[in-house]
């Protein structure tokens, strides 16, 4: 009896080896994730996009169950964390948000990502709310007044961006272009050294997303305009441009990807936990601090957002692209 029952033990035991050699588990998936997952913030410590990730990652955490590691690669117009994906492994435990950025400037310079081919897309997050401020002490009550300024001084009037070819850059010469205006412009790394840098006196303006605001609510700063489709809840008396008369609308909307050919389960393990962590009210909180709204895509629609968003920056950055 006893041979016989190790004897059928060994069958068993080498039909289900054999199953495994057909049908190999996906060992990535099952056991995804063992460790911390990084996620490539590319704008440096203490901006808007660097906060908001942060209280993300965090949030995150609690439904992953390992830890979302925020590294900050700032500069290149927020490029570099897509450039650093085509670097990493993609087994899912690296990541980064991919700014708007990355699907303008294939257009004007070649890069070493391709938009359609080297990201696994794995959902949209959110958008800015952009604005032009300038110091509590300078002349201009009024957007028009500095506009006005602005075009009866060409080339004198600067103002600070988040870098070339982002948007607080582009929708400014976008507008300049409009108006037959000529600002001087002033890239900077990030959103605090940009803050910095009107604090300073460096600059006349800034144009930037709502980083500006601790300052506007000190007293420190005076916000001219946003430049959503209606006005913001925490600037009400703010206009807009589009409220102003100009065409102009500009969100910059974002989200993360990993590097291309990731397990299409370890996206869904990573899609479901942030969006999760996107809902959590501690993430929320810091969204509605820097007036930004959740503008959730899942990962195809992600997807076929980004491949339309390419071929729609082209037109704009063969008019505007490569302008300092």
């Amino acid at each position: 009896m006893q041979s016989r029952t190790l004897g059928k033990r060994h069958i068993l035991l080498g039909a289900l080896a054999a199953c495994c050699m057909l049908f190999p588990l996906s060992g990535g998936a099952q056991q995804f994730p063992a460790k911390s997952v990084t996620l490539i913030v590319p704008w440096p410590p203490g901006g808007s996009t660097d906060v908001t990730l942060r209280a993300l990652a965090e949030a995150t955490s609690k439904y992953l169950g390992q830890r979302v590691i925020v590294e900050n690669k700032p500069g290149a117009g927020g490029t570099l964390g897509a450039t650093a994906l085509m670097a990493a492994k993609p087994d899912g435990y690296t990541i980064a948000q991919l700014p708007l950025g990355v699907f303008r400037i294939p257009h004007i310079q070649k890069t070493d990502y391709d938009p359609l081919k080297d990201f696994s897309y794995i959902m949209l997050l959110t958008g800015y709310t952009f604005g032009v401020v300038v110091r509590a002490d300078a002349p201009w009550k009024t957007w028009n007044e500095f506009a006005a300024y602005a075009k009866a001084h060409p080339g004198e009037v600067t103002y600070g961006s988040t870098g070339t070819n982002t948007s607080p850059h582009l929708t400014m010469e976008q507008f300049a272009d409009s108006q037959g205006i000529k600002f001087l412009h002033i890239p900077y790394k990030g959103n605090a050294e940009n803050m910095l840098g009107l604090l300073g006196g460096h600059v006349m303006a800034a144009s930037d997303a709502t980083g500006w605001g601790p300052n506007v609510d000190a007293g420190k700063m005076r916000l001219l305009v946003t430049w959503g489709e209606k006005r913001t809840k925490r600037w009400p008396t703010v206009p807009t441009l589009k409220e102003l008369g100009y065409a102009i609308v500009s969100n910059s909307p974002y989200g993360i990807a990993g590097p291309k050919g990731m397990d299409p389960k370890v996206v869904k393990i990573l899609h479901d936990a942030f969006k999760k962590g996107m809902e959590d009210p501690d993430h929320l909180k810091i969204l509605e601090r820097f007036d930004q709204e959740n503008t959730y895509l899942g990962t195809e629609d992600y997807d076929r957002w980004a491949r339309e968003t390419f071929a729609k920056e082209k037109f704009f950055m063969e008019k505007f692209g490569g302008k300092q």
